[in-house]
Parts: C-alpha cells; structure tokens; sequence
C-alpha cells in the first residue's frame, strides 16, 4: 500500500512544463482544471460545484504542503468539511423552496448578523493564525497566509447558504492570493486566482440578477375570456 501510494505521489509531482524557470507538476494542473470549474459552477449556481470542490480541496492540500503554505494546506482539509456541509444545504433548500425538481435554492442578502459575524471571524481569525504561523512554523508569509484561510472560510460559510455578499470576500481573497502564490513560485495557481477573481466579478454580477428575477412577483395567470357553453 505504501509503495502504492509513493508511486502515486511521484505521478502527480511530475513536471510537464515550466513557468518562469519553475515546474509546473501533473497535480497543479489538476488543481487549476478542477478550481476552475467549480467557481465557474458556482457562479451558474450549479449543485455539482460541490463534488468538483471537493476533489480540489484534497488537490490544493498536497500542493501547499508542498509548498510550505501551511495555513492554506489547513484550510483545504477544513474547506472539504464545509463542502460536504454547503451540498447538503444546497440541497435541502433547493427541495424546501420549489420540490424535488427545483434547478437552483433561492439566493438571500446578508443580514447586519452576518456581516457582524464575517468582520468579526475574519479580523480574529487572521490574527490568531498569523500569530500561530509565526511561532509554530517555518511560514514567511504568516499574514496574508492567515488572511487568505479566514476570510476563505466565512466566505465558504455565507455562500454555503447563498448569501449573495459572499462573492465580495472571495474577490478580497483572490486578491492577496495572486500575490502570494506567485512569492511562492506557484505561477500556475496565481494565473488560477486571477482568473478566480474574473469569475468572482462574473458570479457577483450574475447572482445580483438572477436575485433581481427571485425578487420579482410573477404574472398572475390571465383569466381565460371564454364563456363556458
């Protein structure tokens, strides 16, 4: 089983090509194709992003462990709780608003609750890690390390229950996270989170006006003008 899982290991550490003098292996490829697709089947509000993330998450995780980005390796272990958690409650909610053949659950706004929540969590969490980064490991980034994994768990949090605010974290993440993966020669990942960030842009956008058409009463059905014989 060992062997097994060493040769599997050396598979997805294979080079294919180099960007900027730095390898780019068989798993970030992986990583960025199934990142991809699942922010980009968030912002259609598709179910399936779920799966697809979580088999990014478990990607992400061996790739920056490798990379020594310790709090980000930490948080895809957490992400795939919450994905596990964000699928169920797709799920539920699609079933409770429209029955079992609904497409999509309906899309909320946050509440001054949750926006009290996300500022607070954030601020908090991003200090504690920073600190723990800082004193606990080898980690030359413990800030924005700390930061990315915070704010990436709210806003996993709030999009889990479709809060339409949820994308603006995500763009704040996106953000530091260009940077820093290309500190850390992960130049694949940072074209990733670039384009992360143009999908954020796109999901925010699209959210804002399939909740427009959520908001908006439908017609009542026309009263047929025929005279029953």
């Amino acid at each position: 089983m060992s062997d097994r899982m060493d040769a599997a290991l050396d598979l997805l550490n294979l080079p294919l090509f180099t960007i900027l003098g730095e390898h780019v292996t068989v798993l970030e490829i992986f990583g960025f194709v199934t990142g991809a697709l699942c922010v980009w089947a968030v912002s259609r509000q598709w179910i399936w992003n779920w799966p697809v993330g979580l088999v990014n998450n478990l990607a992400f995780l061996l790739l920056f462990l490798g990379a020594g980005l310790y709090a980000d390796a930490g948080l895809q272990a957490v992400f795939f709780v919450l994905g596990v958690y964000g699928w169920i409650v797709w799920v539920r909610r699609r079933r409770g608003a429209a029955g079992a053949s609904a497409l999509v659950a309906p899309i909320q706004r946050a509440g001054r609750r949750d926006v009290v929540i996300a500022i607070t969590a954030t601020a908090l969490g991003t200090v504690a890690v920073a600190w723990l980064l800082a004193t606990e490991t080898d980690s030359a980034v413990p800030w924005p390390d700390a930061f990315v994994l915070s704010a990436s768990l709210v806003a996993t949090w709030l999009q889990a229950r479709k809060v339409l605010e949820h994308w603006w974290i995500w763009i704040a993440v996106d953000v530091v996270s260009v940077p820093l993966y290309a500190v850390k020669h992960l130049y694949l990942t940072a074209i990733l989170y670039t384009g992360f960030l143009a999908l954020c842009v796109y999901g925010l956008v699209g959210w804002r006006r399939d909740l427009r058409r959520q908001q908006t009463p439908a017609e009542p059905a026309v009263a047929s003008a025929v005279t029953p014989a």
